[in-house]
């Protein structure tokens, strides 16, 4: 069986992955990324500045 690369690199681009973003992902991120029925809701602005804080870029 072929690995679809062209199918799952098209994917990313629709959900906005960058192509480095996608080779750089582990296949385990990826499923995570495109399994079905697994919606998240976004983080609220609240937790994103905590993160953020918690873990600044350098």
């Amino acid at each position: 069986m072929k690995t679809p690369w062209g199918e799952m690199l098209r994917a990313a681009a629709r959900s906005g992955v960058t192509p480095a973003a996608f080779w750089s992902l582990s296949l385990r991120e990826w499923r995570l990324l495109t399994s079905p029925g697994r919606q998240h809701e976004a983080l609220s602005r609240d937790v994103f500045e905590r993160l953020a804080e918690a873990w600044p870029d350098d």
